[in-house]
């Protein structure tokens, strides 16, 4: 196996700066933007501010910002890391209000909002990133990038676990997380300047010519990226909840979350090491089943042993499936991957929409979530098939 991180030492430092900045941005812009409301949920519906079939609209408003943002994104033509900036504030000051008002109508906007800026920075954090470290000859550091949202999530679950234990308002939290998102923006801010990366503007095609295999290839990469958002969403959106139901009294469901995330930070830095010339597609389909399985753990095992080991499994390859995917844009566009990279990403936010939509009234009506996840299993299942018929496609044209 190649070394993970081949860098010279006077490329070292500055493939780390970036990476890091990068991390941060989709801690922010995911872990919080996007997820902390996972944590907050059992709060909120605590309190009485929602009920799950609200819940389920809220998740899926920010899963329809995600979408539309994504898809906009081919034609955003404006400086990436100026996007990304934008990004980084517009999600810090949504996170406040979130906060700060308390009508329903009021919070489906601003979720959507935070889903669109989340996809830009996303989108864009990304594109900026995996060129910076490619021109460093720092591949090995994309992981650092995607284990960001792990981070993000980790701090948001255990600090979201603290404050039902010491039952402290969510509102209070919400802006508490934005506080926190402001001091770690500040951080990286500077690192995202238009002359941080020489290859900005250059629309490089290595490997990317419009053929029809290619064409082909970027469509099964929509596609097939589409089934990993809808399958793993359900789990994503309401594990606290569910754990709570299946373990009625426990202190173990607040930490299934923080559990996901540290795996999510696992993966995405051990996928980083594999060496770039293993196919993007088969080792995705190989994270698309370890997930699946992931979900099937709680379902067949709703112990708090069952839904540790589903948290990790479900986690591990989060951001790892990301990598690849990312990966297999740049593959397929290089450095005019952006595009691309939004369409994917759109496709996976669609899936996104689309799960809580269905779990939320399949829930509510059986009084379980277990058809929901076995329908979000299999979606798994169809996209790892999907996947090493692409593969192994390739593999036979080659």
């Amino acid at each position: 196996m190649a070394s993970p991180l081949p860098v010279s030492s006077a490329s070292a430092q500055p493939a780390r700066d970036a990476a890091l900045a990068c991390a941060v941005v989709l801690a922010v812009a995911l872990g919080v933007g996007r997820f902390a409301f996972t944590p907050l949920l059992p709060l909120m519906l605590h309190s009485g501010a929602l009920d799950i079939r609200h819940g389920g609209w809220l998740a899926s408003a920010n899963y329809a910002g995600y979408l539309i943002g994504a898809l906009s994104c081919a034609a955003i033509r404006i400086d990436h890391a100026r996007m990304v900036r934008f990004a980084l504030a517009a999600t810090i000051l949504l996170t406040l209000a979130m906060g700060v008002v308390h009508l329903f109508w009021l919070w489906t906007a601003i979720r959507f909002a935070a889903g669109v800026v989340s996809a830009w920075a996303f989108v864009f954090a990304s594109q900026w990133g995996l060129r910076r470290l490619a021109e460093l000859d720092a591949h090995g550091y994309g992981g650092v990038i995607y284990a960001g949202p792990g981070v993000g999530i980790v701090a948001t679950g255990l600090l979201g676990a603290g404050a039902a234990a010491l039952a402290v308002p969510a509102p209070w939290v919400w802006d508490g997380f934005a506080v926190c998102s402001a001091l770690a923006g500040l951080a990286v801010w500077k690192t995202f300047t238009r002359q941080a990366s020489a290859a900005h503007g250059r629309a490089t095609h290595h490997g990317g010519s419009e053929t029809g295999v290619a064409r082909a290839d970027s469509i099964g990469l929509i596609g097939l990226y589409g089934l990993a958002g809808f399958g793993y969403i359900i789990s994503a959106t309401f594990l606290p909840v569910i754990a709570r139901q299946a373990l009625p009294g426990s202190a173990w469901p607040d930490l299934f979350w923080p559990a996901f995330g540290l795996a999510l930070i696992a993966g995405a830095l051990l996928a980083a090491r594999l060496p770039l010339s293993w196919d993007n597609r088969l080792l995705s389909a190989g994270l698309y089943l370890i997930q699946a399985l992931g979900i099937a753990s709680g379902i067949v095992f709703p112990t708090a042993l069952g839904f540790g080991i589903g948290s990790l499994l479900l986690g591990f390859p989060f951001t790892a499936i990301t990598l690849f995917a990312m990966r297999e844009a740049r593959r397929l566009r290089g450095d005019a991957a952006a595009g691309l990279m939004g369409y994917a990403t759109a496709s996976y936010g669609l899936g996104q929409i689309v799960g809580p939509l269905v779990a939320a009234p399949i829930a509510e009506h059986t009084g379980s979530f277990s058809a929901a996840l076995w329908i979000a299993a299999a979606a798994l299942a169809a996209g790892a098939i999907g996947l090493v018929w692409l593969g192994t496609r390739a593999s036979a044209r080659r």
